[in-house]
C-alpha cells in the first residue's frame, strides 16, 4: 500500500475547529487508501509563549539572559505534543485508528546541539509497524532525541517540514504534502507584486535557493532532505475544502519539469545588513582573521565584495543576517588589532532581491539584463553574488518593492 506524509503548520492547527479541518485531510487520503503519517506543528503562536516562559523563568533568577539548552528544548517540544495528541483524539473519534508520536518514540535521532539539532537517521521500524496495525501515525514535528545523552532536541525554527521530509524519506513514502496558509510556490511574493503566479512545478535546486533567499515557504533544511532522497514534496493549502482541495506546487527533480523558464522566480529579504571594514591590510591571512572569528560565533557571512587600493589595502563588504549585526560588529571591533583595520561601517537598511532559474545554464547576460533595468530605474546596486542558477543584488531598502516588479516583468513572470 502506498504511504503518504502529511505535514501542517501552526496556523493550520491554530485551534480545535481548525485541527478537525485537518483529520478531515487525513481522512481523505485514507479512504483513497494511502497509509497515512502525519506531521504537526504547534498551534499558533504556542511556540513564542513557550519560549518567553523560558526567558521569564531565567530572568526570575538572574539578569543573565543564558540559560539551560537542553531544559528549552524539553520545554517548546511540549507544543507539538499537545497538538499531535488532540489531532489523533480527534482522529479515532472519527473512527479512523490513531496514535500519536513524540519525536523519541520513533526515534528521530539528531545531533546535540539543543536548539538547532540536525538530523542523523529516522529508523522506520516503529512507525512500519504502525502501518502494519492499521495505524495512522500522527507525529509531532520540531523535535527528536540525541541518542547518546537520552535528551530531547529541538531542529530549530522551521523543523516541523524538516521533520516530515525526513519521514517520508525514512518510509518511502509516495510523496510529502506540506499544508501552509499558502496555495502553492508563487514567482514572488503576491503581497508586493499582484500579478504573482503560482507555479505548478518547481524543482530541487530552485527551491532550495528561494527558501536561502527570503521566501518563507519551506525551510532549507527540509529542501535539502526532499532533494538528496529525492521526496517529491507538494506545498498546498490547509485552507482549501477538504472535499475538494487544489494540487498547490510540485517541488521534483528538473527532469519532471518539461518546459523551464529562464527565470523561476524573485525573491526577497529584508533580513540583510551591510558592513562595511576600511583600508585592511592587503596581505595573506587577512580573509581569515575577518571571517573566521564570525565563523567561530555562527554568524553565516554571505555576500562579499573586496576592492583592493594602490597603497596596498583594501576595503572589504559583506552581509551578515540583520539580527546579527550588533554582535558581528562588536567582534570585528575586538578583532581590530588582529585584522588591522582603519574603521567599520555598516547599513541595515538593505534588502537583497534575487532572482532564480535553472534556465539560467544556458542563457547568457540575464544578469546583465537585469543590472541595465535597475539602473534604468535609478537603483543603485550596492553588492552582487551570483551562481550558476541564480544572481542575487544588495540595493536599498526604500527601492524593494520598485526592484522586485521591474525584475519580476523583466522576465516575463507577469503573463499567464
Amino acid at each position: 500500500m502506498a504511504r503518504l506524509v502529511m505535514k501542517f503548520g501552526g496556523t493550520s492547527v491554530a485551534n480545535i475547529e481548525r485541527i478537525r479541518n485537518v483529520a478531515r485531510h487525513v481522512q481523505r487520503e485514507v479512504e483513497a487508501g494511502y497509509q497515512v503519517a502525519v506531521v504537526v506543528s504547534a498551534m499558533s503562536g504556542k511556540t513564542n509563549e513557550l519560549v518567553g516562559w523560558c526567558r521569564e523563568a531565567a530572568e526570575a533568577v538572574s539578569s543573565d539572559p543564558v540559560y539551560d539548552q537542553a531544559e528549552y528544548d524539553a520545554v517548546v517540544a511540549s507544543g507539538e505534543q499537545v497538538t499531535a495528541g488532540l489531532l489523533a483524539l480527534l482522529l479515532n473519534k472519527m473512527g479512523l485508528k490513531a496514535r500519536s508520536w513524540q519525536g523519541w518514540q520513533i526515534p528521530m535521532e539528531t545531533s546535540d546541539a539543543h536548539g538547532s539539532a540536525r538530523i542523523s537517521a529516522v529508523p522506520p521500524d516503529n512507525l512500519d509497524a504502525g502501518f502494519a496495525r492499521g495505524e495512522i501515525a500522527v507525529i509531532a514535528g520540531f523535535q527528536g532525541i540525541h541518542k547518546e545523552s537520552g535528551r530531547i532536541t529541538t531542529l530549530g525554527r522551521g523543523g516541523s517540514d524538516t521533520s516530515a521530509v525526513a519521514v517520508a524519506a525514512a518510509v518511502k513514502a509516495e510523496r510529502c504534502d506540506i499544508y501552509t496558509d499558502v496555495d502553492g510556490v508563487y514567482t514572488t511574493d503576491p503581497r508586493v507584486v499582484a500579478k504573482a503566479r503560482k507555479l505548478d512545478k518547481v524543482s530541487f535546486e530552485e527551491m532550495l535557493e528561494m527558501a536561502s533567499l527570503g521566501s518563507k515557504v519551506l525551510q532549507v533544511r527540509s529542501v535539502e532532505i526532499a532533494m538528496v532522497h529525492g521526496v517529491r514534496t507538494f506545498v498546498r493549502s490547509s485552507f482549501d475544502d477538504p472535499a475538494n482541495p487544489t494540487p498547490g506546487t510540485l517541488i521534483c527533480d528538473e527532469e519532471e519539469i518539461v518546459e523551464q523558464q529562464v527565470v523561476t522566480g524573485i525573491a526577497f529579504s529584508r533580513d540583510e545588513a551591510q558592513i562595511t571594514l576600511r583600508r585592511v591590510a592587503d596581505k595573506p591571512g587577512v580573509a581569515a582573521a575577518i571571517f573566521g572569528p564570525l565563523a567561530d560565533a555562527n554568524i553565516n557571512v554571505d555576500m562579499i565584495i573586496q576592492v583592493v587600493s594602490d597603497d596596498s589595502t583594501t576595503d572589504m563588504t559583506f552581509t551578515v543576517p540583520a539580527a546579527e549585526y550588533e554582535r558581528a560588529s562588536a567582534i570585528l571591533h575586538k578583532a581590530q588589532n588582529d585584522i588591522g583595520f582603519a574603521a567599520v561601517q555598516g547599513a541595515t537598511d538593505v534588502v537583497k532581491i534575487s532572482a532564480i532559474g535553472v534556465g539560467m545554464r544556458s542563457h547568457a547576460g540575464v544578469a546583465a539584463k537585469a543590472f541595465r533595468a535597475l539602473a534604468e530605474k535609478g537603483i543603485n546596486i550596492r553588492a552582487i553574488t551570483t551562481s550558476e542558477i541564480k544572481f542575487s543584488v544588495l540595493i536599498d531598502k526604500d527601492y524593494t518593492e520598485l526592484a522586485v516588479r521591474t525584475l519580476h516583468s523583466l522576465y516575463g513572470l507577469d503573463k499567464v
